[in-house]
């Protein structure tokens, strides 16, 4: 089955290279060459399960349609029959609108201006509910920080948590949070992101940093060993360039980190899903979650050792046979590049 499905995927992608358009461009041709709509289905490698992006149109509606739907539409039109349809669908233009950081804090009593941050992002795409991506990710801050407030509401370090928006048009929100504030950036012992769905969290690379092996090793020593001995560790790591609003402080080389998550078929069936709604959610995972971030946050305040911002040697490009290059920052869009 997975064999002729993949032949059949195969043999789409290749009905589309042979209009000299791709995914993106043969809509914007259509819609020159007099189309009143487009219909699209963008299977997801999973059981009726399409992502949701963006229209490639300008002026005519792009519409996606569930993957049964846009089947038997194709298999009357591949038949010879005319099949008409009536959508009745509703949209407005609202015009400029901002986007929003939400972000709180509980301020610290010996070194309050240095910072443990917490971060998840508070907007999703518009499929489905955006459950899994990401509201789990800032369930799992919110609540660590509830922890946090109730059994160590003096920290030594500020920790503050983020709640970016503008994540799902390029990391915007972080991005912007890192440009606005350098006095805070500067001063950071640690970011720890979560933003990959619903498990319990697997992964933990030390995103390049030379000396991430010492801190965060002795951190996690702390974590309760049926949720420590789950997480793979991997140091120093590369650091990475994008994904997530981690990437956003890497790159300006504070120690950020992602929390990675056992996958739950994650990419096939919640990301940027028509799927990605609450009843997804595994609250057990969430829950472990949850103490993993508040436990590392207060390990990060305690510390009395200041986190080195030392970088690895990065490795050679086996493609090009340069030397990797950290990742450079980014500006973050604003006014959605109207400007």
């Amino acid at each position: 089955m997975k064999k002729d499905r993949t032949a059949q995927t195969e043999a789409w992608a290749n009905r589309i290279k042979k209009t000299g358009y791709t995914n993106r461009t043969l809509p914007l041709a259509l819609e020159k060459a007099g189309a009143i709509g487009i219909l699209s289905s963008n299977w997801s490698a999973g059981f009726g399960v399409d992502k949701i992006f963006g229209a490639n149109t300008k002026k005519i509606p792009t519409v996606d349609i569930a993957l049964e739907d846009y089947g038997l539409l194709y298999r009357l039109t591949e038949s010879g029959d005319k099949p008409r349809i009536s959508l009745h669908t509703e949209s407005k233009e609202r015009g400029v609108v901002p986007t929003f950081n939400t972000i709180a804090e509980i301020k610290g009593t010996e070194k309050p201006d240095e910072y443990v941050i917490l971060s998840a992002h508070f907007d999703s795409w518009d499929g489905g509910t955006g459950a899994t991506d990401n509201g789990t990710g800032t369930l799992t801050m919110m609540e660590a920080m509830r922890i946090l407030k109730a059994a160590y509401p003096h920290p030594k370090r500020t920790i503050l948590v983020g709640h970016w928006g503008s994540e799902e048009e390029g990391l915007n929100g972080s991005r912007a949070f890192v440009e606005d504030h350098p006095e805070i950036v500067k001063n950071i012992q640690a970011v720890f992101n979560q933003d990959n769905g619903t498990g319990r969290v697997v992964n933990l690379s030390g995103q390049g940093f030379l000396h991430s092996y010492e801190y965060l090793s002795r951190w996690l020593s702390k974590v309760p060993s049926q949720i420590r001995d789950s997480i793979k560790t991997t140091f120093p790591g590369t650091p990475g360039g994008g994904g997530s609003d981690f990437a956003s402080f890497v790159a300006v080389g504070a120690p950020a980190f992602s929390l990675g998550s056992l996958n739950w078929s994650y990419f096939n069936y919640t990301w940027h899903t028509n799927r990605d709604t609450y009843d997804k959610i595994v609250f057990d995972d969430l829950r472990g979650n949850a103490i993993l971030a508040a436990v590392l946050a207060y390990m990060a305040s305690e510390d009395p050792v200041t986190t080195s911002r030392e970088k690895s040697v990065l490795p050679v490009n086996n493609r090009t046979g340069e030397q990797t290059k950290w990742p450079a920052q980014v500006k973050a869009t604003r006014k959605g590049g109207l400007d």
